[in-house]
């Protein structure tokens, strides 16, 4: 099982938390590490374009399943 844990990083200069289960923050770190990008400035990307109706975990957690469906299409 998964725990959630929550974490904070800086991004646009100011301080931020999300919560995230470990599953979910692995694949966040692998697509920073695969796009040669630091993790706050993936998830500086991913805050900026998202909906802001919805909350920065939830964004993360889709960004992360979108990333895993495309990645193993693309292995297909």
């Amino acid at each position: 099982m998964s725990l959630v844990r929550k974490r904070s990083i800086t991004i646009h200069g100011h301080r931020t938390s999300f919560s995230l289960e470990d599953a979910f923050y692995d694949i966040i770190l692998s697509i920073a590490e695969s796009r040669d990008m630091t993790l706050a400035s993936l998830i500086a990307e991913i805050d900026e374009n998202r909906d802001r109706d919805a909350n920065l975990s939830s964004t993360l957690r889709i960004h992360a399943l979108d990333w895993v469906r495309n990645n193993s299409s693309n292995r297909s």
